[in-house]
């Protein structure tokens, strides 16, 4: 389990992003992040990187720019942005926790794996820090996000969260609801459901022949099974959804072993 010392103020945060070193979810982060300590940093990337996933650079180089005391970006991805700032930024004291977001649109369902956001958690997780992914659920105004619902009820979350600490190889997803901060009916704690990206393929014609195609608008809403993250966000609550980084489907295991005459070890 991660634990945390009781004097939260003595922690070390590192927040990133993928939605741009500065995106205004970001500032919204930094903001919750100094309710709890002064020693807040900042490595993102330079610039947006929505739907990233969990992908890493190998043929470039990663440049790092110090912009303002504390405050670094990488002109990479989430990852290498999280792996940069624990492993150079701050090799003279690695971060405490690392705390990702806020994303601009909610990260839901199977949502997650395509989600920068949540990647930077992850990546911080692999390499033994224990962290959060923070998104704010909006609805299609993205100019309207409402990120004083997550500024409200997020350094409550967290403080409670550090308490109690969490599984190591596991990060936190907690994903707001579109609404105002006063609207929202409590957290709950869910499990991950499931959103399909569907048919969002959009075809266009060059002018001087071919074909090309853009992702299209993204569902924003979606219901989803009671006890899941998708039906607690539509029900205006905060969802909580611990994630495993073991992707192995465990009741397959015995099943698979005996079809190949195998052994489950």
């Amino acid at each position: 389990m991660h634990e945390f010392p009781r004097k939260l103020d003595k922690l070390r945060i590192m927040i990133s992003n993928d939605d741009g070193v500065r995106a205004p979810g970001i500032r919204a982060l930094e903001r919750i992040a100094r309710t709890i300590t002064d020693d807040v940093w900042v490595c993102a990337p330079m610039e947006e990187q929505s739907g990233a996933g969990h992908s890493l650079t190998l043929r470039y180089p990663l440049w790092l720019r110090k912009i303002a005391k504390r405050r670094f970006a990488v002109e990479g991805t989430p990852t290498d942005s999280v792996l940069v700032g624990i492993h150079h930024a701050l090799k003279d004291r690695n971060p405490d926790l690392v705390l990702s977001g806020v994303n601009r649109g909610s990260n839901m369902g199977e949502f997650i794996t395509y989600s920068g956001t949540c990647s930077a958690a992850m990546e911080a997780t692999i390499q033994g820090v224990p962290a959060i992914a923070f998104s704010q659920q909006t609805d299609f105004d993205r100019g309207n996000t409402r990120w004083a619902t997550a500024e409200k009820h997020a350094p409550n979350l967290i403080q409670k969260l550090l308490r109690t600490g969490w599984p190591k190889r596991t990060f936190i997803n907690v994903n707001f609801p579109d609404c105002l901060p006063d609207e929202v009916e409590g957290i709950e704690v869910t499990s991950q459901g499931s959103r399909p990206m569907g048919d969002s393929l959009v075809e266009s014609r060059h002018p001087r022949g071919g074909r090309y195609f853009w992702v299209g608008a993204l569902p924003t809403h979606s219901s989803g099974k009671k006890g899941t993250d998708l039906a607690a966000v539509e029900a205006r609550r905060i969802s909580v959804t611990p994630i495993d980084l073991d992707f192995t489907n465990r009741r397959a295991l015995k099943s698979l072993a005996a079809a190949l005459d195998s052994q489950v070890k």
